[in-house]
């Protein structure tokens, strides 16, 4: 599972990371619609194979519904502090700016850490801002691990199609999400190779929420639909709170809409074809 799990998000990440290094500049609209399909991709993956599993459960709809709230809220909340505690120090965000990210590297808070940096600010100061960058990227990664952690408990403990098919999935969508974190790394100044590697471990959470997705799982019924329930509504903030109003603010078209419906037509294609 832990395999399978790495190559889903620290290898996903890494060819993200690669790409976004490759094409040496930050391209707002290649990153909107890369991002649009991937928030695609994910809504394929909670609506089509998370709550259809959590409901089978047999736990009942009504406390679905509450882990998927769990989720959303929970999510809502870790961000508003992060957002709370690193917007006030940056000067391009006032009462003007939109209430979410706008550009990539707000969407990771590189612009917290950049920001520090180019003020020659102590290491102290760097340290709490790459830890709050690291927070940030963190509440993306967990919840895709525990849907893959979920998934294989469900499944008593064997790797089946299933979880393979979410691993492919997550996959798919951490390659825009790894360019979303190297464009601006190296925006800000830092090697390509290094912005690479930063990249790559940033999918080292996914990990961590596959542990937290299976042992919830073994608990039995009511568990695997908590951690399957509280994954989909993770995601589903992620996407409609952070994805895809940052894409339509990124690009001002319609293509981003056209994007987000391929990434949903691409999941159900794996999780159906």
């Amino acid at each position: 599972m832990l395999f399978v799990t790495a190559i889903a998000g620290v290898v996903g990440t890494g060819v993200g990371g690669l790409v976004g290094a490759l094409l040496q500049k930050d391209s707002n609209r290649t990153a909107s619609l890369l991002l649009s399909f991937a928030g695609g991709v994910m809504l394929s993956v909670v609506c089509f194979d998370l709550i259809v599993e959590a409901i089978e459960t047999n736990v009942g709809v009504p406390t679905v519904c509450m882990a998927i709230a769990l989720g959303v809220v929970v999510i809502y909340v870790l961000n508003y502090l992060i957002d709370r505690r690193t917007n006030p120090e940056l000067p391009h965000i006032d009462e003007n700016h939109p209430k979410t990210a706008d550009d990539l590297n707000e969407l990771i808070h590189s612009d917290h850490f950049e920001h520090h940096q180019s003020r020659n600010d102590n290491k102290f100061a760097l340290f709490i801002a790459g830890v709050v960058m690291a927070c940030a990227i963190a509440l993306h990664n967990v919840p895709e691990g525990m849907t893959i952690g979920a998934s294989y408990a469900s499944n008593d403990g064997v790797m089946g199609s299933a979880a393979l098919t979410l691993a492919v999935l997550i996959g798919l969508h951490n390659i825009p999400e790894g360019m979303a974190v190297s464009v601006p790394l190296i925006s800000g100044g830092m090697t390509k190779w290094k912005a690479v590697l930063m990249t790559a471990l940033s999918g080292v959470p996914t990990m961590v929420g596959a542990l937290l997705g299976y042992l919830l799982g073994e608990i039995g019924a009511f568990g695997l639909a908590l951690s399957l329930g509280f994954a989909s509504g993770a995601m589903l903030y992620v996407v409609f709170g952070e994805i895809l109003p940052q894409a339509f603010l990124m690009y001002h078209s319609k293509r981003p809409a056209f994007f987000a419906i391929l990434g949903i037509l691409v999941g159900m294609f794996i999780i159906f074809g």
